[in-house]
């Protein structure tokens, strides 16, 4: 012992500099841990920031819609109306044939059969809708002459756009050379302008992508999200509460706890598969509609809230309860008037969030028929909709270049209602929370 004492004290500069040495190890380990994080976060920013800039380029085009100006003849023998100015008559009046008489007179020259209908084609079959709409808003325009700006076909939409390589070879491209020729004129005489697309706001989907538009899938999700709010919030904090608060501690609370955790897991087709086996085929709820689709989402958000809940009610300091119950209050007048508004903050920023994971979600709404092609925008919580993530889901399967930038846009869409919920919980949590 004596010579270890010795040996020690008489190497001082050893021992410094084991020590050193080990201190710079460790320096040079935290360095690395920290570089190495910084990079992640630096790729994932770098990810994500591919993907916003590919979404938002293949989506902001679809914002814009081309247009053709024609002069429109009101002429009643045109419609196939004469003097009958029913609505009825109005309705099922030849509208297509004022579409093709206007470009007729406009290009006198075209004559075969064939080029008359490659010039049809340039404008979109909407047109026929747009004037019949205007005739049925006020019959009056029926024997006069008016220039109107219609939808062109999605083709030279994604011309004008500049989507489609005018220098390829006829055989290459959708639009031909006298198509081509046509268009220059038009554009020649001021007749082509590109608009704000309303139509992707106001319409419900269709076949054709100029005509396509998102509000049937977003009041689809509006409905939804209803149902899945109305009865996901008040269940979840109810089975908190309960769970926290009034549930003795024994293995069936335990079971219980453990089998809601474990739901928050559960792949999310497989509630879809249940609301398909319980709603649909059990019940005989509707297929495709939101009432069916938020009985899903309830489901799927349930363990969320749960698990959300409880955390705001443990936030709340044991004091308050015990004061509370100190002063006479029942169990439940401690709960409702005391507890309860304290963890409310933490309970809305968890109900908020699992609708934003519920307003994301596809896949079991495709288990229960929303993916089906609905033209019409839904009325009622029992009509047949879909939602927008399926919608998105219907674009990106199909071929036409058109729904290319209308899956992108709606994506856009999805993306902002995302983010301003996330952002609402983040205010609520950041004005209502209290610091303990």
């Amino acid at each position: 012992m004596s010579n270890g004492t010795i040996t020690g004290a008489g190497n001082p500069g050893r021992t410094i500099d084991t020590v050193r040495a080990g201190l710079d190890r460790r320096y040079r380990a935290e360095r690395r841990f920290r570089i190495y994080g910084l990079s992640a976060i630096v790729l994932g920013l770098l990810f994500v920031s591919i993907l916003f800039i590919t979404i938002i380029g293949n989506g902001y085009p679809a914002f814009q819609q081309t247009y053709v100006k024609l002069d429109i003849d009101f002429d009643p023998e045109s419609l196939g109306i004469g003097d009958q100015r029913s609505n009825a008559a109005l309705s099922g009046a030849n509208y297509q044939a004022l579409v093709r008489n206007a470009l007729k007179v406009r290009f006198p020259d075209v004559t075969g059969r064939s080029d008359r209908r490659a010039l049809n084609s340039l404008i979109s079959s909407g047109a026929s809708y747009q004037l019949r709409d205007a005739v049925l808003d006020d019959p009056t325009i029926i024997g006069t002459r008016r220039s109107v700006w219609v939808p062109a076909d999605d083709d030279v939409d994604q011309l004008v756009k500049g989507h489609m390589d005018r220098a390829a070879a006829e055989g290459d491209r959708r639009l031909k050379d006298n198509q081509l020729a046509w268009l220059d004129q038009l554009q020649a005489d001021g007749a082509i302008e590109k608009r704000f697309n309303t139509t992707f706001f106001t319409a419900g989907d269709s076949r054709e992508p100029e005509l396509a538009g998102i509000r049937g899938a977003l009041m689809g999700s509006v409905f939804t999200l209803i149902v899945t709010l109305a009865l996901s919030f008040p269940i979840g904090v109810a089975t908190a509460v309960y769970l926290e608060e009034f549930a003795p501690r024994n293995r069936w609370t335990d079971l219980i706890e453990v089998n809601i955790n474990n739901l928050a897991a559960v792949p999310s087709i497989v509630f879809g598969l249940l609301g398909l086996a319980v709603f649909i085929n059990f019940f005989g709820l509707p297929r495709s509609a939101p009432l069916v689709g938020g009985l899903v989402l309830t489901l799927m958000t349930l363990p969320t809230i749960i698990i959300a809940s409880r955390a705001a009610l443990k936030s709340v300091p044991p004091s308050i309860r015990d004061a509370a119950l100190g002063v006479g209050a029942s169990r439940v007048q401690a709960v409702t008037h005391h507890i309860l508004p304290l963890a409310m903050p933490g309970m809305l920023t968890g109900a908020i969030i699992g609708m934003a994971q519920a307003l994301g979600e596809s896949a079991p709404l495709l288990m229960i028929g929303m993916v089906a092609f609905i033209v019409d925008v839904p009325g009622g919580f029992t009509d047949p909709s879909t939602v927008l993530p399926v919608q998105i889901y219907l674009w990106a399967d199909s071929p036409e270049r058109g729904f290319v930038e209308r899956t992108s846009a709606a994506i856009m869409v999805l993306l902002g209602f995302l983010i301003v919920m996330n952002a609402l919980a983040v205010l609520l949590r950041k004005r209502f929370e209290r610091r303990w």
